[in-house]
């Protein structure tokens, strides 16, 4: 198996006079940087010119005294609240296919989100004798007229994003299976950036990469990134360090501080895609930095801390509804109420999980996966299933210390015993606590079978890699469209 992960593994190769040179000429990417930072700036720009805009039109449409005098407090509070919300989303992320419905959903959550908690906050102080003067019909036309003009602009740049795009190139430099690879990974992906390969050793110049339909493999590599210029936006290595030869290693070193950014595929995966490419990685990733903060006691009692108080409200609050769904299910198909199942959490110690039972008795002993249409589930399991309402008594494992609200999935000893023998890598989820809801589960969805816990792992280990309160709350956000979208299964 190719490793790309050698490349970051063994650094290329360079004197330290090169490394300080190129320091001195440049930094990493800072045009792409560059870009990047203006459409997000020219995105805030809009939304805050569009919500000046909704605000002042609801001030005049309901004009008294009082709500003039405090109309700056007004405004204020509800853009300190859509702002961070959007940017979790990745409303000002150019990177973001802000057209898709997927989006939408979010942008369109997130902004009743942020409405909740400008009128919570507004409220607060108007119910304290603060001297703010408030309207609901001013803050909920706000938003209102906010919500579909800031998609609307996101609609209209989203093209402009598309065609600027469209005319940068990723030079990939690699022609083997890991190259392959990569290339049929991003086929799937809604990316706009033009691929050229180059065959650093020349042997397969002029020959397709993988049939007729692929690119044609060029050569001259050491030519090729010499001449790096606007139209790329970066180089993306997909070949082992020892497959390279000094003078293209001395090269990508210097044009990664000097011009372009140059990508392992770990770090393109990870850049790009949010996730990691478990074909590419090597037995001894996991020593790189970022993994030893799972296991920081700081960090690990924070996170327990409000699993903790997020748990008991979420008991307390869902109660009415657990109680409800018990009785369905109890006359639906009688007891057990709750299926119990053994399953594999942190540092591999089993725990019992918890769910309102969906199949019908003594079904559960068969395959451990569902399939579309799997006559198992009952009716009304299937529709606990969609709204992930089955899965609320987790709520107690995670009080109880099993779980987390946010991590991998937790399986079956059996599925894991399988994974592990098939797939380098997965024991990594065991790092952390196996959540009701994580980065695999909001971007995958359900897997039935080694291929799908390969996908959902590449998710599973971004997410151990890059935990933060950041991408817990757009977890979250992703999570709450899944529920109201009814997309589980």
């Amino acid at each position: 198996m190719s490793s790309a992960i050698d490349v970051k593994e063994k650094p290329l190769a360079a004197t330290g006079g090169q490394l300080n040179d190129a320091r001195r000429s440049g930094s990493l990417g800072d045009a792409l940087a560059t870009r990047r930072w203006l459409t997000g700036l020219i995105l805030v720009l809009l939304d805050l010119a569009i919500l000046w805009a909704a605000h002042d039109v609801m001030i005049r449409w309901n004009f008294n005294e009082f709500l003039a005098e405090s109309h700056w407090i007004l405004l204020i509070i509800p853009a300190l609240s859509l702002l961070p919300v959007i940017y979790i989303i990745g409303g000002f992320d150019s990177r973001t296919d802000m057209r898709g419905l997927s989006y939408t959903s979010e942008h369109l959550m997130g902004a009743l989100i942020a409405l909740t908690v400008s009128a919570l906050i507004i409220y607060g102080f108007a119910a304290y004798g603060a001297y703010v003067r408030p309207s609901r019909g001013a803050l909920v036309g706000t938003f209102g007229i906010f919500i579909p003009f800031s998609l609307a602009h996101r609609w209209l740049i989203t093209p402009w994003i598309a065609s600027r795009s469209s005319r940068k190139t990723f030079l990939v430099l690699g022609t083997g299976p890991t190259a392959r690879t990569f290339y049929d990974a991003y086929q799937t992906k809604p990316n706009r950036q033009r691929l050229v390969f180059l065959d650093p050793n020349g042997d397969r110049v002029g020959q397709h990469l993988a049939g007729e339909e692929s690119p044609v493999i060029e050569g001259d590599a050491v030519e090729r990134l010499h001449a790096l210029g606007s139209e790329h936006d970066g180089v993306i290595v997909a070949e082992g360090v020892d497959d390279l030869s000094a003078e293209v290693r001395d090269t990508l070193v210097r044009i990664h501080f000097e011009k372009v950014p140059v990508y392992t595929l770990e770090t393109f995966y990870e850049t790009h895609w949010r996730m990691v490419p478990v074909f590419a990685l090597n037995p001894l990733w996991a020593l790189q930095m970022g993994f030893q903060f799972t296991r920081d006691y700081p960090y690990v009692y924070i996170k327990r801390m409000m699993d903790l108080v997020l748990s008991g409200l979420g008991l307390i609050l869902s109660a009415p509804v657990m109680f409800c769904v018990a009785i369905a299910v109890y006359i639906d198909t009688g007891r057990p109420i709750l299926f119990r199942q053994h399953r594999i959490g942190r540092d591999r110690q089993p725990f019992t999980v918890l769910k309102f039972r969906t199949m019908r008795n003594g079904s559960e002993s068969g395959s451990p996966f569902t399939v579309q249409g799997d006559d198992r589930i009952t009716r009304l399991g299937r529709w606990l299933r969609r709204f992930r309402l089955d899965e609320l008594p987790q709520f107690w494992n995670v009080f109880r210390g099993d779980m987390s609200l946010i991590g991998p999935r937790a399986e079956s000893a059996e599925c894991v015993a399988q994974y592990e023998a098939l797939i380098p890598s997965y024991h990594l989820r065991h790092l952390v606590k196996p959540g009701i809801t994580g980065w695999a589960q909001v971007n995958y969805g359900y897997g039935a079978g080694s291929e799908d816990a390969v996908e959902k792992l590449k998710y599973d280990l971004y997410y151990i890699r890059h935990h933060s309160l950041l991408l817990d709350a757009m977890i979250v956000l992703r999570t709450l469209y899944v529920m109201l979208a009814a997309r589980g299964r």
